[in-house]
């Protein structure tokens, strides 16, 4: 059997988070989307040098920040089942409110949330 270039279940493009916090970040995304974390790899202090969660089909992969590599915020979108209940999972995980859950001029029910690294996340539910 042949191996694969990339490991299974891997989409070819993944996003990469730089934070301050990774592993507060972490928390966030396991209490908001139910994230499980699939790589973690430590640096000899402590701080995340490389690790990977899922969260339904996708792979983030995030580190802590550095002097070399410094945080930069970054915008997701993500599509849940249910975004009024995501949208509460994400204030009880420490997330600040961006939007309130809305349906505008799409079939998409969206909603906005920072997270304690300061990402925004935007997460969505397709109700038509």
């Amino acid at each position: 059997m042949k191996n694969s270039y990339k490991p299974e279940g891997y989409a070819s493009v993944s996003v990469y988070m730089v934070a301050d916090g990774a592993q507060e970040l972490i928390d966030f995304l396991t209490a908001t989307f139910a994230a499980t974390v699939t790589r973690r790899y430590d640096n000899a202090d402590g701080s995340l040098m490389h690790g990977e969660v899922q969260i339904d089909d996708t792979i983030v992969m995030l580190s802590d920040s550095s002097e070399a590599f410094p945080a930069f915020p970054v915008w997701m979108h993500v599509y849940v089942p249910d975004v009024d209940a995501t949208y509460q999972k994400a204030l009880a995980a420490g997330g600040v409110s961006v939007q309130e859950p809305v349906q505008k001029g799409d079939p998409d029910r969206r909603a906005g949330v920072m997270d304690p690294a300061g990402n925004t996340w935007w997460i969505a539910t397709q109700m038509g």
